[in-house]
C-alpha cells in the first residue's frame, strides 16, 4: 500500500495547489464581475435619471425664457426694444455657456466603476512579489 506508481500526483501536490489557485482566481473573477455588474446597473440608472431631469429642465427653462424675453421686450417696446432683445440674448448666451461648463465638470467626476477599479488595483498589488 505504501508504494505509488511513478508519475502519479502526491496528495497535496502541485496539481492540488493549481486546482486551489484556479478555484481562488475563479472566485475572485466572479466577485469582481458581480461588483462590476452592480456598478454598471447603478450607472445606467443614474444616466437615465439625469437624462430625464435634463429633458424636463430644458423644457421648463425654455418656456420660462421665452416668456421672460417676451415680457422684457413688451416692457421696453416703446423706448429700447433692440437693446432689450440684445441684452436678453447676451444673458442667455452667458447662462448657456455656464450650464455647459457645469455639465462638463459634473460628467468628469466621479469616475465610473471606481470601486471595481480600486478592487482590481488591490488584487494586482497583492499578486506583485514582495521584497
Amino acid at each position: 500500500m505504501g508504494a505509488r506508481p511513478p508519475g502519479s500526483p502526491a496528495s497535496g501536490g502541485l496539481m492540488d495547489a493549481l486546482r486551489a489557485m484556479g478555484a481562488t482566481l475563479g472566485e475572485v473573477a466572479r466577485v469582481r464581475g458581480a461588483l462590476f455588474a452592480v456598478e454598471l446597473r447603478e450607472e445606467l440608472q443614474r444616466g437615465k435619471h439625469m437624462l430625464a431631469l435634463a429633458v424636463l429642465g430644458v423644457a421648463l427653462l425654455h418656456m420660462a425664457l421665452v416668456l421672460l424675453t417676451l415680457l422684457v421686450v413688451v416692457v421696453f417696446w416703446d423706448s429700447h426694444r433692440i437693446a432689450a432683445i440684445a441684452a436678453m440674448a447676451a444673458l442667455y448666451l452667458a447662462g448657456g455657456a455656464a450650464a455647459f461648463l457645469w455639465v462638463r465638470a459634473k460628467a468628469a467626476s466621479p469616475a465610473p466603476f471606481a470601486a471595481s477599479l480600486g478592487e482590481l488595483e488591490q488584487d494586482l498589488a497583492q499578486l506583485q512579489p514582495r521584497p
